[in-house]
């Protein structure tokens, strides 16, 4: 008979898997204290949370959830990232995470929606550009057209101002002769 805090322990991690965009399994062996505290600073200041979890609790979790493929990125020593806004913003972070320390973080797999996603694929979401770097991306390729229009439109007017000022120039200045 399950005691009431593994209850309380599967409840949770359902109601994680439920709620999340994508959950990012990683294999945390060998990470010190130090770098596993640093991990969960930059991954609670951007909203995810990441938990170690007992892999049976969360087999019975994601049987009991709405994404019982969940069941398929956690094996061996497991921690989880769990994304609830942006799905790019958990594999970002991870990603750079394990470039920055060197650490032997493993990325192991995801669940992003209903679908499982290799480490692969992860490491592909994390090198997708973000979405405020796609709108300037865009930006800047709808004022490229604009910005060329209007330099060979003034490029006739900017002819004769120089037409003009060099005549000027090449008169003879008049004498005051009061």
């Amino acid at each position: 008979m399950p005691t009431q805090e593994k209850v309380d322990q599967v409840n949770s991690i359902q109601g994680w898997i439920d709620k999340c965009t994508i959950a990012i399994s990683t294999d945390h062996t060998g990470l010190n204290v130090t770098d596993m505290n640093l991990l969960r600073r930059s991954l609670r200041e951007n909203g995810i949370e990441y938990r170690v979890i007992k892999n049976r609790l969360a087999h019975i979790a994601a049987d009991n959830s709405t994404k019982p493929e969940f069941k398929e990125i956690v094996t061996g020593p497991t921690g989880i990232a769990f994304g609830y806004d942006d799905p790019l913003a958990p594999a970002k972070i991870l990603s750079e995470f394990v470039k920055s320390t060197r650490s032997p973080l493993i990325i192991r797999g995801a669940v992003m929606g209903q679908s499982v996603l290799t480490s692969d694929q992860v490491q592909a979401l994390a090198d997708i550009p973000s979405k405020e770097e796609l709108m300037s991306r865009l930006l800047g390729q709808l004022n490229a057209p604009i910005t060329s229009l209007l330099y060979v439109l003034s490029g006739p007017v900017q002819g004769l101002a120089r037409v003009l000022s060099r005549r000027i120039e090449s008169m003879p200045k008049e004498e005051n002769t009061d």
